[in-house]
């Protein structure tokens, strides 16, 4: 207070009387000036706090710069009258606005790098497996401006049609097959331009392989021979069979929805973009979203949403961030005093993933990648990407890949395969040892269901994670089946000239038994978590969100990521958490759905046979 009382001092008239009368008004003349001065002070911090919050105030706030947060920051910004603030808890993906200067993320060969880095990467882990000989497994993900689909192989894989239609049934209404393929396509520009199944105008560039590696052609040559079929676009009309696979990569650089979608938009002026901002809080009036608190350099910080907060952080983050907020299973919250703002049990619950395991074969050739891999073909290698963005950097080198029916009777694929010619150990954080190649292979629909929860009330606390890991009888056939269909066919006459012994699982390892312990020592994660805040019903007391992506029991309040699927789908996870963005993003803005009807699709001509 001490600049009020100069403030008293100065004012001449009250100055004179306090002389002139002596103590009989000293003190009421004072507390009447101190009072006057104290009012127009806390008029003034209000009139500061208001005009703060006005300056920090927007339509929008999007958590997460990911695979989805970068769709909706672009599509949101469209109407140049939405203000739109979009906070990420990593840094940017550039380096002084060079994509050279940060290779690690923009050169494909390179992402094993930051498989293993904690600088663009949560490093999350799982609790101890007890499905799993009780390992403690390894989940990357992004945390970097765009997020996993700066750190991911780049495979683009959309699913299968009855993925959707069953989240139709599950209780997602609208995001059924016709409803998702036109997102799809308004997302994508395919190289091989646009069909009704393909896109051929939208930001996020698809691309096949040019390597021309003779190790795929010998893994599709060995796949017709087993008794598959070919397909041309397993993204398309058929799913099912071997086929050279989709990448998200554009003129030799990765194409994550940073560059897609986030710097197209970035110039504009209604769009904030804010790094290296972990958010703590949503802040609620009641059950009403209003914002967000958020902690950067150090520094505790509000922003303000007039419509809504949107929660992008993907499988992990938005079930934490809500946990963290109130919203939630209540009798969690109060165990770790957390005041209870909507009590919602699903949140969190219902996590899935794929497991993977990898079938390795040495080669008796020299030509997988493992030369590639010594240091002073890496400096080749490296230099010349640099330089023009080409040769044996500009691809992730997972070219070919395929969807196959574990059994008869499955009426879609249910095991999907990744050819690599070259070996890959410990997620790529230890060299290769030998020439080799191997198939990542992995059931898609286990049946094996966990969950996570939050540690503490700290947000720098990583959730307790806990997938529940190969806790089903199926899920543990179902991965005896991989390893012997994978057997059959690097079997096949085409690997004869490059086929050298097993060196994983082994060839000591044949019976059920011995085949069940292998998976058990060696499957990991494929690094799809999804599902924790899965859209329904408001008759579902597991649905977290519903099918227009708002949150149950509160107000403008969204959650759009991978986490609101109602199942995993049959694939990788990127193409199809960027489908729900876009398709969001149209609900967020109040338009139509797309749609288009009666798109055929490949069925099996029996169930009765495997093949």
């Amino acid at each position: 207070m001490s600049y009020l009382m100069k403030g008293v001092k100065c004012c001449s008239p009250a100055n004179q009387m306090h002389k002139a009368t002596g103590t009989l008004f000293k003190a009421p003349i004072l507390k009447n000036i101190l009072g006057i001065n104290e009012q127009q002070f806390k008029i003034s911090r209000t009139s500061s706090q208001l005009s703060s919050e006005k300056a920090n105030c927007y339509n929008y706030v999007i958590v997460g710069a990911g695979s989805a947060g970068c769709v909706l920051a672009n599509r949101l910004t469209e109407d140049p009258v939405s203000t739109v603030l979009l906070l990420e808890a990593g840094p940017k993906d550039t380096l002084l606005g060079s994509k050279r200067l940060m290779w690690k993320i923009h050169m494909p060969a390179a992402l094993t790098y930051n498989l293993c880095d904690e600088k663009y990467n949560w490093y999350y882990h799982t609790t101890s497996q007890k499905h799993m000989d009780n390992r403690i497994m390894y989940w990357p993900r992004g945390r970097v401006w765009g997020g996993s689909s700066s750190l991911n192989a780049m495979v683009y894989i959309r699913g299968h049609a009855e993925d959707y239609n069953r989240w139709s049934r599950e209780g997602a209404t609208g995001w059924d097959y016709e409803h998702c393929l036109p997102y799809f396509k308004k997302a994508q520009t395919h190289e091989l331009g646009p069909d009704q199944y393909r896109g051929g105008n939208g930001p996020l560039y698809v691309s096949r392989g040019k390597t021309n590696h003779p190790l795929h052609h010998a893994f599709l040559e060995a796949t017709q021979q087993a008794g598959y079929p070919f397909t041309d676009d397993m993204n398309g009309y058929q799913q099912e069979g071997f086929g050279w696979m989709d990448m998200t990569v554009h003129q030799g650089q990765r194409w994550s929805t940073a560059s897609a979608y986030l710097r197209p938009a970035i110039s504009r002026p209604n769009l904030s973009v804010a790094e290296k901002t972990l958010v703590t809080k949503i802040l609620f009036q009641g059950t009403k979203s209003i914002g967000v608190e958020y902690v950067k350099n150090g520094q505790r910080k509000k922003a303000f949403a007039s419509k809504e907060v949107i929660l992008s952080g993907g499988a992990i983050n938005s079930p934490q961030l809500l946990m963290l907020s109130g919203v939630g299973n209540a009798d969690d919250l109060k165990k770790l005093g957390i005041p209870v703002v909507c009590h919602l049990p699903g949140v969190g619950q219902n996590l899935q993933d794929h497991l993977e395991v990898y079938v390795q074969q040495k080669c008796t050739q020299p030509i997988t990648l493992y030369n590639a891999q010594k240091p002073v073909n890496m400096v080749r290698i490296g230099l010349e990407w640099l330089w023009k963005f080409t040769g044996e950097g500009a691809t992730a080198h997972l070219e070919s890949g395929g969807f196959i029916r574990s059994e008869p009777g499955v009426p879609h694929p249910d095991i999907q395969f990744h050819f690599l010619p070259s070996q890959v150990i410990d997620h790529g954080r230890v060299p290769s040892t030998t020439e080799a190649y191997q198939v990542h292979v992995g059931p898609m629909r286990s049946t094996s269901v966990g969950w996570l929860k939050l540690r503490s009330t700290d947000p720098n606390d990583h959730p307790i994670i806990e997938p529940n890991y190969m806790s089903t009888e199926r899920d543990i056939w179902e991965f005896r089946q991989c390893i012997k269909l994978t057997r059959e066919i690097f079997a096949q006459k085409a690997f004869e000239k490059f086929r050298g012994p097993e060196i994983q699982p082994g060839n000591h390892v044949q019976s059920d038994k011995e085949i069940d312990a292998f998976i058990r020592q060696k499957a990991d994660s494929a690094y799809h978590p999804s599902c924790t805040c899965k859209m329904g019903q408001l008759s579902d007391s597991s649905a977290v969100v519903d099918p227009q992506t708002k949150v149950i029991g509160v107000e403008n309040l969204r959650v759009v990521d991978a986490s609101i699927m109602p199942s995993v789908v049959s694939g990788n996870l990127n193409a199809p958490t960027i489908m729900i963005a876009e398709k969001a993003a149209d609900i967020i803005k109040g338009l139509p759905s797309l749609q288009e009807r009666n798109v055929p699709i490949y069925k099996p001509k029996t169930l009765e046979t495997q093949r």
